[in-house]
């Protein structure tokens, strides 16, 4: 099945949506991390990919609008399995990993993916009051060094500028 995304961009941002195979990278490139909540969930994302579109970068954004709840989260279910498989190539592979924690969220993949990728200091977190594992965010965040915002206008400010600094 060939995938096109529906978010193709008419700005300068290459956007590649899961499970769409990577063609090519666009300058850096960008991975969403963060609360997307399947069924009419914040969709904090689409915002983000609006803010950076006029930017000659890479964005990896993770949401499916086709994602289906009956799915195993299992690695013998190949459809999850794809998601996941997806997820964290590309979470290897992009220079900034941002990762958005939403209030009343549990976000625990999105935990997970800021775990990993937090020693290699490419992770620019937003965590509001009201994100119930705020203090473990913010302790790993200071001892990681990891830039951590409290408001979704600071996160694209500080993402364009790690993604635009030499």
């Amino acid at each position: 099945m060939t995938y096109t995304s529906p978010y193709r961009s008419e700005g300068r941002a290459r956007i590649y949506r899961a499970p769409e195979p990577i063609a090519s990278i666009l300058g850096r490139s960008v991975f969403l991390s963060g609360s997307l909540e399947p069924g009419g969930g914040e969709r904090w994302h689409l915002e983000m990919i609006r803010r950076l579109n006029h930017l000659p970068v890479t964005i990896f954004d993770p949401w499916r609008d086709d994602w289906d709840s009956s799915w195993v989260e299992r690695k013998s279910d190949e459809r999850f399995a794809t998601q996941t498989r997806w997820e964290l190539a590309n979470l290897r592979r992009a220079d900034v990993v941002v990762v958005y924690l939403a209030p009343g969220s549990e976000a625990v993949v999105s935990l997970l993916e800021f775990g990993l990728s937090a020693k290699e200091k490419k992770v620019v977190v937003c965590c509001p009051d009201g994100f119930y594992r705020k203090g473990n965010v913010e302790i790993v965040c200071e001892e990681q060094h990891i830039p951590i915002v409290h408001d979704f206008d600071d996160l694209v400010q500080t993402v364009i500028h790690e993604l635009t600094k030499p």
